[in-house]
């Protein structure tokens, strides 16, 4: 335990035999890195998800071979972590399941079963915004779109590594810390018109833009609609993103759910999202105190590999949970001593 009793975290991109030490050590871990370099660790106290894209000190980086690592420092006995496997049925009790003080680290496999029921109907959750929820959806290499599917790992099931169930970490702290999320999203509204769905998924045909009815594909095609940018809605009063995964000929793939009553408009460009986002960032937030991540289409889109975002490491993953799932977004989760 530190000190003051506080707990922080440490973050490093390590070779696999350090991280394997640390699990034999018994450290309680969130480890993110291609399915190769996690294939085999130790049991032990861990979650973990695929993805190879990362937010370092020195920048972005792709790194199939070494581990993005978090390190829980400051851990007493009467904070010691819970580790859950949840799938399409059980992840409705994830927030009845949270502590009481403290929050919880959730890492889903992107398109798996319990991914797309957590992004549909987590507002609805039992419990749900009573404690700290924030993580993030596993991934891929790009290049291996179609070959093979994002994984999550489950340290205490024998280093199990699974695409069908959802991991997290339920994290009791000291009552003289608490934790609070933050969004950080750059995109607003643009100008356009406004468009309604009138159904929720993640696959959308028809909607209403203006007064008018339209196939959403066909308007996105008709207006040569910059897909790079993603729908922008608000959403009792943060702005929520849902992304454009790709248009075919009468359909639209997405990368979040759309909802309906709910207004959406295409967001509007940004010119510097380094300058932009470091902006953007509180002066109070550093990495010790902080958990992050941020999506892998600001990493494409932005070009951020070997550019530095501000203060904040991390995954960059194919989506952000802050309590709800987010996209194109920054979502990091602060320990503040009261």
């Amino acid at each position: 335990m530190t000190a003051d009793g506080t707990i922080s975290f440490s973050k490093s991109v390590l070779e696999r035999g350090l991280v394997e030490a640390m699990i034999t050590r018994g450290e309680f871990l969130i480890i993110a890195g291609d399915e190769k370099s996690l294939a085999g660790l130790p049991s032990g106290n861990w979650i973990a998800g695929s993805i190879p894209y990362f937010m370092t000190d020195d920048g972005g980086v792709i790194e199939q071979d070494k581990l993005y690592v978090t390190t829980l420092k400051g851990l007493s006995p009467a904070q010691v972590p819970r580790l859950t496997l949840y799938d399409e049925n059980s992840i409705t009790r994830i927030a009845q399941e949270a502590p009481e003080h403290g929050f919880t680290i959730l890492l889903l496999p992107a398109s798996s079963p319990v991914h797309l029921h957590y992004a549909q109907n987590s507002p609805d959750y039992e419990n749900m915004y009573f404690s700290p929820i924030m993580g993030w959806v596993s991934g891929i290499h790009l290049d291996e779109l179609g070959e093979r599917s994002a994984k999550v790992g489950f340290g205490p099931a024998s280093g199990m590594l699974t695409d069908t169930q959802a991991v997290a970490m339920h994290i009791p702290l000291p009552t003289s810390q608490v934790a609070d999320i933050q969004i950080v999203n750059l995109f607003q509204p643009g100008d356009g018109p406004a468009i309604h769905f009138p159904e929720n998924g993640f696959g959308v045909t028809q909607c209403r833009i203006g007064e008018q009815d339209w196939n959403f594909a066909d308007y996105v095609k008709e207006y040569n609609i910059d897909t790079r940018l993603p729908l922008v809605a608000n959403y009792c009063g943060v702005m929520v993103n849902v992304s454009i995964q790709e248009v075919l000929d009468q359909h639209v793939n997405l990368y979040a759910p759309v909802f309906p009553q709910v207004e959406y408009r295409f967001a509007k460009p940004i010119d510097d999202y380094v300058g932009e986002f470091s902006q953007a960032l509180p002066s109070d937030v550093n990495d010790s105190s902080s958990y992050s991540c941020n999506c892998i289409l600001n990493f494409l889109y932005s070009e951020l590999e070997g550019k530095k975002t501000a203060k904040l490491t991390g995954p960059m993953t194919f989506g952000e949970v802050a309590y709800q799932l987010l996209n194109q977004t920054l979502v990091y989760l602060n320990l503040k001593n009261i």
